[in-house]
């Protein structure tokens, strides 16, 4: 038996729905692990076969999707025709409500979303499209370690060409920041606490604000390319602002807002969507 090994293979940049948290923003690296005999090339499988196979599948099933545990005991799944509304209910009693395409869902029998229970699922799913020879699929899921200040953030762009207009998928992003020349870890610090577990909301996708059992809800909604959208979770865990949540807006408006607060500083703002990739603002 011989193991074949690929580390950092892709990133799988999404949300979830976390029992205590809410809605979070997140993304895992995955390394591969397959275990099997050796083929006519001498190989388990070739590294191109891999990459194009595992990533395909992950792209289209896992990646920039909200992950909803099914056998969690606080949801409720309705599925009509091509759409999927879902309802969770948090333990603290909030109340998360998603509805859209199905393929902006991905629906996944565990009862939590951990790296492990996902890890299962596409092994799972992988496992009858790899060649015979190949006995064992092996996935890890893990964040990036590196220092520094993150937060989890979800968010949709309607304007997107792509799955990014999805309306609740998300990131696990880095943040730099500049004054005068010099990193602040402390504005980092506090942008990050700022921004833990947030939505980070268009307000022209704001439909309603309403009060439910003492607790302040926002609705968002928009119709893009792949269709009808609509979320609704509390006000609490949103964060408003007047242009698409786009890395580079981001990046604008922390810049923006800590000029207006410093006018004699100069700032540079790093803001990273994932992993290996972002925006600059000054």
């Amino acid at each position: 038996m011989t193991k074949l090994f690929v580390d950092n293979l892709t990133v799988i940049d999404f949300s979830y729905l976390h029992p205590e948290r809410g809605l979070l923003g997140e993304s895992w690296l995955l390394d591969v692990e397959l275990n099997g005999t050796l083929d006519a090339q001498g190989m388990v499988l070739d590294f191109g076969e891999i990459k194009q196979q595992v990533k395909l599948m992950v792209d289209e099933e896992f990646d920039h999707k909200l992950l909803i545990p099914l056998r969690y005991d606080g949801i409720e799944i309705r599925e009509s025709g091509s759409r999927c509304t879902v309802h969770y209910c948090c333990r603290a009693g909030c109340n998360i409500h998603h509805s859209g395409p199905v393929s902006a869902s991905c629906l996944l029998d565990t009862d939590e979303i951990t790296p492990e229970s996902v890890a299962a699922a596409i092994e799972m799913r992988l496992q009858p499209r790899l060649p015979e020879n190949v006995s064992q699929i092996k996935i890890k899921l893990h964040a990036e370690q590196r220092d520094g200040c993150f937060y989890h953030v979800s968010h949709g762009l309607k304007h997107h060409a792509g799955n990014c207009q999805r309306i609740a998928h998300g990131h696990r992003s880095y943040i730099e920041i500049f004054e005068n020349g010099s990193r602040s870890p402390g504005l980092e610090a506090e942008w990050a606490a700022r921004w833990r577990d947030i939505y980070i909301g268009t307000q022209a996708d704001l439909l309603e604000e309403k009060q439910l059992n003492g607790v302040a809800y926002c609705r968002f909604g928009y119709r893009s390319g792949q269709g009808e959208f609509e979320l609704e979770l509390p006000k609490a865990c949103c964060y408003l602002i007047d242009s698409d949540s786009t890395v580079e807006n981001l990046a604008q408006h922390i810049a923006d807002r800590l000029k207006s607060e410093k006018p004699l500083s100069t700032f540079e703002v790093r803001t990273y969507e994932g992993v290996g990739k972002g925006a600059v603002a000054i």
